[in-house]
Formats: structure tokens, C-alpha cells, sequence
């Protein structure tokens, strides 16, 4: 009773979130952990989490199992600074460019994208680091600017598995389940 409860009080929060940022484009499952500064053409696909106090800009796509921690930013990248003798104010804006955020990635709190970028498959981002260029599938990046600290999986066997796993049909789970939780079930 407590899990079918559990599963409806979910639902409903998807749907109060969903209505309140008025987001069309996003899969049913998506889950909201609070109110943000969510651009109405944000795009994210199933089982994408997206905590409270995130900022993002137009253009932004979000693949399948990514997290994006509290206090995210997916912003900036957008103003032309480079023309002698013209404040930046009148300088114009560079043309439009999508953000893209892969399948399975997991951005963490207060973490800042500059808009334009691509964060591949099975990236992590590690909280408070800026990302100034595209990161690559299964890699680790922190720090200002973010740098590659390591890769996710260090046998790049593990990563097969884990892109063949992508590649297959959504599936649900269960949300964070402890590690011991998880190997009993």
C-alpha cells in the first residue's frame, strides 16, 4: 500500500511541475525536486531528474537517466564582447546553439554549463565546476574551467556494457535504491 502511494504522490508531483513551468516537451516521468528558472521549450526524455533552483536556457535538450543537481546552470555563452570601440550592450548576440546533455548523465549541484555546449553519454559533472567546452561520453570533469579528472568507467569493458545498456528501451527502476537494497531484490 505505502509503494502504490508512494508511486501516485510521484505522478502527481510530475504533473504539478510540469503545468506550473507550463513544459510540454517533457516525458511524463520527469521529475522536478522544486521550483526553477526553466525555459517553456526545455526538452528532456524519460526518467530525467532536474532539482530545485536549476536555470536553463532555451535550447536545451536532456537525454534519458541524466540528474541534474540542485542549483544547476545551463546559461550565458551568448553575448558578443570582441568589437573594439562598442559596448558589449550593443555588440549583438552570436548565432543560437543547442545544449545537448546525454543519456545517463549526472550534473551536480551548483554546477554551470555555458549554453552551445554537448555533454555526451554517462558524463559526470561534478558540483560547482563550469563547463566551457563539450565533454566527452564517460568522463569525469570538474573544477573552473571543468577538466577532465578521470574516466567513469576505467575498463573500457564496463563501458560497452554500459552503452549497449543505452542504446536498449527505457526501463523503469527504482529511484536510488541503496546499493544493499538493490543486490537483495
Amino acid at each position: 500500500m505505502k509503494a502504490e502511494l508512494r508511486v501516485a504522490l510521484r505522478s502527481a508531483r510530475r504533473l504539478f511541475w510540469r503545468k506550473l513551468l507550463r513544459l510540454s516537451d517533457v516525458h511524463p516521468t520527469v521529475l522536478f525536486g522544486g521550483y526553477g528558472d526553466i525555459s517553456r521549450d526545455f526538452h528532456a526524455d524519460e526518467y530525467v531528474y532536474v532539482g530545485p533552483g536549476c536555470r536553463i536556457n532555451p535550447g536545451v535538450r536532456v537525454g534519458s537517466y541524466s540528474m541534474l543537481g540542485p542549483d544547476v546552470q545551463i546559461v550565458g555563452n551568448d553575448h558578443v564582447f570582441d568589437i573594439p570601440g562598442v559596448p558589449i550592450i550593443f555588440c549583438g548576440r552570436p548565432a543560437f546553439r543547442p545544449t545537448r546533455i546525454g543519456k545517463d548523465v549526472w550534473i551536480g549541484a551548483g554546477a554551470t554549463i555555458l549554453c552551445g555546449k554537448t555533454i555526451g553519454d554517462g558524463a559526470v559533472v561534478a558540483s560547482g565546476a563550469v563547463v566551457t567546452h563539450d565533454v566527452e561520453p564517460f568522463t569525469v570533469v570538474g573544477g573552473v574551467p571543468a577538466r577532465l579528472m578521470r574516466r567513469r568507467f576505467p575498463i573500457l569493458r564496463d563501458e560497452l556494457i554500459h552503452r549497449k545498456m543505452l542504446e536498449t528501451p527505457v526501463v523503469s527502476g527504482q529511484y536510488c535504491a541503496p546499493v544493499a537494497a538493490r543486490q537483495e531484490a
